[in-house]
Order: C-alpha cells, then sequence, then structure tokens
C-alpha cells in the first residue's frame, strides 16, 4: 500500500478527491501477485492459470448491516471479507488461487479508510498466498459495500460436499464454536457502557477481536478431504442452522453430544450465563470453523467430535439436542 506522508494531503483526501486512477494506482497497486496469475489487474480481465476444475464463491458487506463502523476497523472489514470467502472454499476441501475486490462507496469516504480496507484485504490474503487478481470500483450516494469472489482449486481432486455424510458417522468441528457469538454479545452490551469484570475481561476482548476478525485454520479444510470427510460445512450461521444443512442435504440426523457441548459452553458462562453460553455454541455465526463427518476413527487430530449421523427416521432430517429437535442461529437479509 502506498504510504501517506505523515501530516500531508494524502492523509486527508477522499475518494473522491483521488478518483478511480488514483484509487487504483494509490490504494490497490501495493497487493500481491504470484506466478499463477499470467494476467492481472489493468486489463479488461485476470488471466489465471489453472490446474484443473475451479471452484468460485462470493461474499458481501454492508456497512451498518454486516459491520458498524464503532465496532471495527477498516482492516478488520477488509480481512473478513477475505476468511468468509476463503473458508467457503475451505469447506470444500479447497485451497485459493485468487480473489475479485469490489468495493463501493461515496466520494466523500476518507482515502485512509480504504488503504485501511486493503491492509486487511492483504493481510490475511498474504497469509494464506492468495492473489488478488482485479475487481471493480463504484460509487454510492452513501452506502458503503465491500464484495470479495474467491476462486479455488481442490489439491486432492475431491470436493468435499454438503450431501455426503452417512449414517454412523462422527460430526467434528475444527477450531472454535461461539467465540465470534460471544464477542458480537459483549459489544452489544458494551453499548451500555457494560463491561465484564476484571477477571474475564482478557477473554471477552479475545471474543471481541475473534467476532471483528476472525482468524480460523483454513488448511483443514484439504486435511479433512484427505482424511475422509463424507460432508462439511463452513460454520458461518452457527452449529445448529449449517449442521442442519449437511443434514438436510445428506437426508439423516445430527445427534449433538450434550457433555461436548456443554464442555465448549463453559467457557463463556462465566460472562454470558448458561443459557448464553448454549446460545452462543449452538446457534452463534460467523467463527468459520469447519463442520464435517468422518467415518468412525477418521476425524484429523485437533478436531472436536460434537455428535454422531444416524437414520433420518419418520421424524425426518435435523440436529437434534438433549432428545430434541434443535433450531435457531443464523441470520436472514430480509427476515432477520
Amino acid at each position: 500500500m502506498s504510504a501517506a506522508t505523515a501530516g500531508g494531503a494524502e492523509d486527508s483526501a477522499t475518494l473522491g478527491e483521488l478518483g478511480e486512477a488514483g484509487i487504483l494506482s494509490d490504494i490497490f497497486a501495493s497487493l500481491r501477485t504470484t506466478e499463477a496469475v499470467l494476467v492481472g489487474p489493468g486489463d479488461d480481465t485476470a488471466l489465471l492459470a489453472t490446474s484443473g476444475p475451479v471452484l468460485a464463491t462470493t461474499d458481501a458487506m454492508v456497512r451498518g448491516r454486516d459491520w458498524l463502523d464503532e465496532w471495527s476497523s477498516a482492516e478488520d472489514v477488509g480481512a473478513k471479507v477475505v476468511v468468509q470467502n476463503l473458508a467457503d472454499l475451505a469447506a470444500m476441501g479447497g485451497t485459493g488461487t485468487g480473489l475479485l475486490v469490489t468495493l463501493v462507496a461515496p466520494g466523500s469516504m476518507p482515502a485512509q479508510w480504504a488503504r485501511g480496507l486493503t491492509a486487511g484485504i492483504g493481510s490475511v490474503a498474504d497469509a494464506w498466498g492468495v492473489p488478488v487478481i482485479g475487481g471493480d470500483l463504484s460509487s454510492s450516494d452513501g452506502a458503503v459495500m465491500v464484495s470479495v469472489t474467491a476462486l479455488g482449486e481442490l489439491p486432492g481432486g475431491r470436493a468435499v460436499l454438503r450431501s455426503g455424510a452417512a449414517p454412523g458417522q462422527e460430526v467434528a468441528v475444527s477450531g472454535s464454536l461461539g467465540r465470534s457469538a460471544a464477542g458480537l454479545e459483549i459489544l452489544r452490551r458494551s453499548d451500555a457502557d457494560w463491561w465484564p469484570e476484571p477477571a474475564s475481561a482478557e477473554a471477552a476482548s479475545r471474543w471481541v477481536a475473534y467476532h471483528c476478525r476472525p482468524d480460523p485454520d483454513l488448511s483443514q479444510g484439504v486435511l479433512a478431504a484427505q482424511a475422509g470427510a463424507g460432508a462439511m460445512i463452513d460454520v458461518s450461521d452457527g452449529l445448529v442452522r449449517d449442521g442442519g444443512r449437511i443434514a438436510s442435504a445428506s437426508k439423516l440426523r445430527l445427534d449433538l453430544d450434550e457433555e461436548v457441548i456443554a464442555d465448549l459452553a463453559a467457557e463463556f458462562e462465566p460472562v454470558l450465563g448458561g443459557r448464553g453460553a448454549l446460545d452462543c455454541v449452538l446457534s452463534g455465526g460467523e467463527e468459520h470453523s469447519l463442520l464435517a463427518t468422518f467415518p468412525t476413527g477418521a476425524v484429523p487430530d485437533g478436531w472436536t467430535v460434537v455428535g454422531r449421523t444416524a437414520e433420518a427416521g419418520v421424524a425426518g432430517p435435523g440436529v437434534w439436542w438433549r432428545g430434541e429437535r434443535a433450531t435457531g442461529g443464523g441470520w436472514d437479509h430480509f427476515g432477520g
């Protein structure tokens, strides 16, 4: 990223003052490339060398809907939107090969915000070796929207679908559950000048940081595919809702382990109470850990087994918790 001179004109410039050419040359020019990018930004399209089938996914974030400036920095937004996309690729057993970035913003938007956004995008892209190969810019009357389209490949040659689970498999999660939801709840409560007791303040700060800038291990998708995962999904809408998507696609039921779920929730109980802690683990979204099913004994090291699959039976597909069908979790952009 082109560094602005401290205290100089660039520090206070707006996107409108820079113009499209200035934004591209000053802000986004610093994003790195790789040898797989045969033609990068600057032509009508990028040209990317591929080794076979191509994965493609996209995700968008809108200010006021998907983030608040009071809670998230521009760097947070950039990092988060890239993680969301790369986690979707990982959930198929894939890795990223290229990113297309779109920014829609008013001309009055400070250019420094766009620089921060670029830094956040670059931090995750560089960490996982995925180049930004192009994108688009557009102005608005006030709305701010960032969209990323991620392209990817399958190192193992096999896509892991939601529909591939079979009865009698173990259900496991890579990484954490509930931290992003706990962080969001802390932020909501802090609007009323509330903050956890000193003994829990450090943990609460970590949850807030994870919500604003999730940092899952995206390499686990390839490892899961190599281990024989039957079905897999990115936990973006919560364990119950995303587990229900596997259950529905695979036409079976997922029975969650009550003891394991309670152990995971114990991390949040001192701050959020028993019910709040369970809600974070069962229904909390934006975690971007991976949920997958495996043949018994095939779960990779470091994953946590949270249940088992079974025949759907007369009740039909779904997720079951404490002997009852579980519901909840996620966000409907039109229904709430």
